[in-house]
């Protein structure tokens, strides 16, 4: 019987951070798209693309700090990522028939998003992260080294907030 419950207690200290870490990357990436001019077309695809880049980035340091539960934190997150995407995708209009079908293809972009990532977040740098952005089409070509610089400054503050 206690034993239930500690693992219940400890599923939600997961979901609850998970929760709490998407609605800051919700927020920052809000911020950095409405104070930013580099891209082509400020949207839901280039919202999707920042919100999958600071994503990407928590998950990245989750593993490198090794926070406790990372594993099903990451998981938790991506779970609220999809559960988004779905909800998001229903406001814009698209239908119960078709939404898995669009939901499927934003996931797919984030997993290659993911995978095309540098593999060893220790040595993320301007130039691997510039190279990295060609992957994108929502910044645009004449700004990616100053986008690059911007986000990669994100990364650098997101890293530091873990380290303290």
């Amino acid at each position: 019987f206690m034993i239930l419950h500690y693992f219940k207690k400890k599923e939600n200290t997961e979901e609850k951070y998970a929760k709490d870490t998407y609605k800051y990357i919700l927020k920052q990436s809000n911020s950095f798209l409405n104070k930013n001019s580099f891209f082509n077309h400020k949207d839901y695809n280039a919202s999707f693309e920042i919100v999958s880049i600071f994503i990407i980035f928590y998950i990245k340091l989750n593993i490198k700090f090794k926070i406790n539960n990372y594993k099903l934190i990451n998981e938790e997150l991506i779970k609220i990522f999809i559960l988004d995407l779905d909800e998001s995708l229903r406001e814009k209009g698209i239908g119960d028939m078709s939404i898995g079908k669009y939901v499927k293809k934003y996931v797919k972009k984030f997993y290659f998003r993911l995978s095309k990532f540098p593999k060893d977040i220790e040595d993320l740098d301007f130039n691997k992260f510039t190279s990295y952005l060609k992957y994108f089409e929502f910044i645009r070509n004449d700004q990616k080294i100053n986008a690059s610089k911007k986000i990669i400054g994100i990364f650098e503050l997101i890293s530091n907030s873990y380290k303290n």
